[in-house]
């Protein structure tokens, strides 16, 4: 029989060699957030229905965040104002691609008129921005800021169409 002087940091050597371990497999608590640039209209609404993430160059990482369903004015988000829309916890890894799968409720309101805002493939494919970044195991967040002034397209029909401009910081 070995001495108990032995076999205790024996023991306890491995206990912590495995807790070591575990923490490798790390998470990371993903927090999205909207924000946007001044623009000549009293409202931007955008219907977000969605906020999924992919996490592998196929479509087979694909993950759901927990979203704050609802339409948002981009135009409340200006001047360094943001708010949460979608945050959930994923593998810490590198994110491929956000998509906003966006409804049909998407408007425009200039002098106090209310008009359409087309958002093509909005709410089929989503709108999907593509990038390739680390996500910092714990905790992380990003910024997706909309540029409403350059987004915002007036038709020769006079209909409104967003194909947006964004920059994830």
């Amino acid at each position: 029989m070995k001495p108990l002087h032995i076999l205790i940091p024996a023991a306890l050597l491995t206990i912590i060699t495995i807790a070591c371990k575990k923490d490798k497999e790390t998470t990371t608590d993903l927090r999205i957030r909207l924000t946007d640039n001044p623009y000549d209209a009293s409202e931007v609404n955008v219907d977000i229905r969605q906020v999924r993430i992919n996490l592998q160059d196929d479509s087979s990482g694909w993950v759901n965040l927990e979203t704050r369903a609802g339409i948002y004015n981009l135009l409340d988000y200006q001047n360094g104002i943001d708010t949460l829309i979608a945050q959930s916890i994923v593998p810490t890894g590198r994110l491929k691609e956000i998509r906003f799968v966006l409804g049909t409720q998407n408007s425009i309101k200039i002098a106090n008129t209310i008009y359409p805002l087309t958002i093509p493939s909005g709410s089929e494919s989503g709108l999907k921005i593509k990038l390739d970044k680390q996500l910092h195991a714990h905790l992380d967040s990003l910024v997706i800021d909309f540029d409403a002034a350059m987004s915002v397209i007036q038709e020769g029909t006079g209909n409104y169409k967003l194909k947006p401009v964004i920059k994830v910081k």
